[in-house]
């Protein structure tokens, strides 16, 4: 198990430009490395922005959560917890868009951002966490690592950011009590 950085300061995150601008410059960055995350390389800074711009604006709302994590000063990485589901689906919370600044991996703040965003899903009464991951160049080894469980693999899924088909791999984890079952019994 990688230690984590004494130092690392994780926390939720609200609309802010000065803010939208550090989260755009870490995007264009993973990206730039390859790093799947639904956009695809060169991406436009203020492409960037405009995703960070409705994401903290969706956490406004209370649609997700976006946990930013700061090592010395440095935004180091971010993740999202998606909690926007239907009606039906009010137990369950989806992990995404998952990013550490290329030259800070391996420092275990990947880990300490599913696991923060795990303990606020708690607190949001989410039971079930899904999320997926690139085939190639994913982060599956983490996501195992930290207890999820692999449902399946769908090939050509995406592109990688550098054109590249790639499958996805899709994961599931319960957290917290199980959901218990109101309304009408079968």
């Amino acid at each position: 198990m990688i230690a984590v950085p004494t130092d690392l300061e994780i926390r939720p995150l609200g609309a802010s430009a000065d803010l939208c601008v550090e989260l755009a410059d870490l995007l264009v960055e993973v990206v730039a490395r390859n790093g799947s995350v639904s956009f695809m390389h060169p991406l436009a800074p203020e492409v960037a922005r405009a995703f960070w711009e409705r994401a903290l604006a969706a956490a406004d709302r209370g649609e997700r959560i976006v946990l930013g994590a700061w090592l010395d000063g440095v935004l180091a990485g971010t993740v999202s917890l998606l909690l926007d589901f239907p009606p039906n689906q009010p137990h369950r919370g989806e992990i995404a868009k998952l990013m550490t600044r290329p030259d800070l991996r391996g420092r275990g703040i990947a880990a300490a951002l599913v696991r923060e965003a795990e303990r606020v899903a708690i607190e949001h009464r989410r039971t079930l966490l899904v999320l997926d991951t690139a085939t190639d160049g994913g982060a599956s080894t983490l996501y195992e690592s930290l207890g999820f469980t692999l449902t399946g693999e769908i090939p050509d899924f995406a592109l990688t950011p550098h054109g590249v088909l790639t499958g996805t791999r899709i994961y599931w984890k319960r957290i917290g009590a199980r959901p218990s079952h109101s309304g009408v019994d079968r």
